[in-house]
């Protein structure tokens, strides 16, 4: 099985283009204005117009209002919903479109509650946990606690890059990896060079 990748994080047309054109499954676009790869919503409907069929485009939120995830379904071409915050599963599943929750990776997580809260997602995303900082630390974890039998897929995000990503994959047989910070050349940028690092070494580890 080859493991699955998305790109997030992505602020112009040409880098989204460059990560489809390096292999990317997945683009993922940030509506968070405190993160320096924030994207407008008429910024976002121009890239996922540039997006070609059969990658998914992914919306990331971060304790959104209803207003602004409906805003962004109706401008903007988004063919999944992704919720950093600490919404509900409720709250995640009242736009009729498919989601996955990121989780952050606290001492005291219970994965087993967390499967049951967001039954009705397509996948757990699991993240680094950093106080105050709902994602993109550019920090990994310990990916010994990413557990090997789960009922929902599994998405591995968190300090990854093209010099770890192999050590990961094969450390956890997680179904996606999530990546960043890891491609950039800036905040904000992405690196062509280094996405195609990345899913090189993705690649590489396919069986």
């Amino acid at each position: 099985m080859r493991t699955r990748v998305k790109i997030c994080g992505l602020t112009n047309i040409l880098d989204a283009q460059n990560a489809v054109m390096a292999g990317a499954d997945a683009i993922g676009l940030v509506f968070y204005p405190p993160s320096p790869r924030n994207v407008t919503v008429e910024q976002a409907a121009d890239i996922a117009q540039s997006i070609p069929a059969f990658v998914t485009k992914t919306a990331l939120f971060v304790n959104p209002t209803v207003e602004l995830v409906q805003e962004v379904l109706a401008k903007v071409k988004i063919d999944l919903l992704q919720f950093h915050g600490d919404e509900a599963g409720a709250f995640c599943q009242q736009f009729g479109r498919s989601y996955i929750k990121a989780i952050a990776m606290k001492p005291e997580l219970d994965l087993n509650a967390v499967a049951q809260e967001y039954e009705s997602s397509q996948g757990i995303l699991l993240d680094t946990y950093k106080p105050g900082i709902p994602g993109g630390t550019g920090e990994s974890f310990n990916w010994q606690l990413v557990p090997k039998q789960f009922p929902k897929p599994i998405i591995l995000a968190g300090g990854l890059n093209p010099e770890n990503v192999v050590t990961a994959i094969e450390q956890t047989a997680v179904w996606a990896v999530d990546v960043s910070g890891g491609v950039e050349a800036a905040k904000g940028v992405k690196s062509q060079a280094k996405m195609q690092q990345f899913m090189q070494q993705v690649m590489s580890t396919v069986k």
